[in-house]
């Protein structure tokens, strides 16, 4: 095998549309295997494209999974038909990696949000045979195929429903870390979720799952705080509610053990802070979107305020912990999944900006609806 032909949807302009086109992967190298993708998520991450950030032309996608179809030289813990989720990407080696913490890697913005192989080369072509960028996330999964190294390939159960479990390896996985393994949440701590997207709404489930006591979700969107209520919360608010900070802080002595923004609003973020008994702990999740003005009172009491990159997780440890936890219906995260076929990925990429669908999940090869 020299290369693999596949479909892929490429970005050809930042304001642009995705158009599905023909490309061709170069075959797996060392270390890495080719992957044909079940389903993949759409997070909101893959837009970042969109702005100055990367430059297209370039196939997204980060939140895949699928079966392993070829392997290159090297690989010895995977084998031809194992059915795999697809993580993010790290070296390893460095000391964060080693420390267990992959999603600090020295090397995780080039390896990740690039589109860039390390070497900033690339190995994906379009039908004319120019270059497009194809290793997004160490995976750019909008595509019928994939080749990834197979150190971030987590291998799963083959009787599980792949095209379901893409969103395990990133939005889920922020969620659910930020409370098991970040903020350390325990049985009878409290805690407010601010935001209730794929990470605020996994987040909640994975505070049901630790014991918490008081469980608040925040949000403008009165359906998906009714999601919320389904899926674990015991408070849930609507953003602008008059006295937000005071109702909250209400519910518990003192005010709550923790708290999580997974907004980036930095009036938001504010109020997770507010929110906290003294020493308490706001993890922030993802990047604000300006700058955080801190007041002296707000730490001035012992609080922290934690920053949060892909739920400080190991995927290969959490994933599986996961999945297990579905099984036995602790854990519902495809209450938040709608399937759309990989042709309408601008219809899912819509429904997802617009609040109308929380987790889209593309299924390469589904022609309809």
């Amino acid at each position: 095998m020299t290369s693999v032909r596949t479909r892929a949807a490429v970005l050809r302009a930042a304001d642009g549309p995705f158009r599905i086109e023909d490309v061709e992967l170069d075959a797996p190298g060392y270390g890495q295997v080719l992957v044909r993708i079940a389903g993949t998520g759409i997070c909101h991450s893959d837009f970042l494209p969109r702005t100055p950030m990367c430059k297209p032309p370039i196939i997204a996608g980060h939140e895949g999974a699928g079966e392993v179809v070829a392997l290159g030289p090297g690989v010895t813990d995977l084998a031809v038909g194992d059915h795999v989720v697809l993580s993010f990407d790290s070296c390893g080696a460095c000391r964060n990696c080693l420390d267990a913490q992959p999603a600090y890697c020295e090397s995780f913005w080039p390896r990740n949000m690039s589109g860039f192989r390390p070497g900033r080369s690339t190995t994906v072509r379009d039908a004319a045979g120019e270059p497009i960028m194809g290793n997004w996330f160490g995976q750019s999964s909008f595509a019928e195929f994939s080749v990834v190294s197979a150190r971030n390939a987590i291998k799963v159960d083959p009787t599980l429903p792949i095209e379901l479990l893409g969103p395990l390896s990133c939005g889920i996985l922020t969620g659910a870390g930020s409370v098991f393994t970040s903020l350390g949440l325990g049985a009878g701590d409290s805690l407010a979720v601010f935001g209730t997207g794929t990470v605020g709404l996994s987040a909640v489930m994975a505070a049901k799952v630790a014991g918490a006591a008081t469980i608040v979700a925040v949000d403008r969107n009165p359906d998906r705080l009714r999601l919320a209520e389904k899926l674990g919360a015991t408070h849930t608010f609507v953003a602008d509610t008059d006295r937000l900070t005071e109702t909250i802080k209400a519910l518990a002595p003192g005010g709550l053990d923790f708290s999580l923004d997974t907004t980036g609003v930095p009036e938001v973020v504010s109020t997770a802070i507010d929110v906290l008994r003294l020493r308490g702990v706001c993890g922030c999740v993802g990047v604000q979107l300006k700058p955080l003005m801190v007041r002296p009172d707000q730490l001035a009491f012992g609080r922290t305020i934690k920053g949060i990159l892909e739920g400080d997780s190991v995927p290969k440890l959490l994933i599986p912990k996961l999945i297990e936890l579905w099984r036995q219906d602790r854990f519902p995260f495809h209450e938040l999944i709608e399937l759309f076929p990989l042709a309408r990925i601008d219809a899912a990429e819509q429904a997802m900006k617009s609040g109308a669908v929380i987790k889209p999940v593309l299924v390469p090869g589904k022609d309809t609806p």
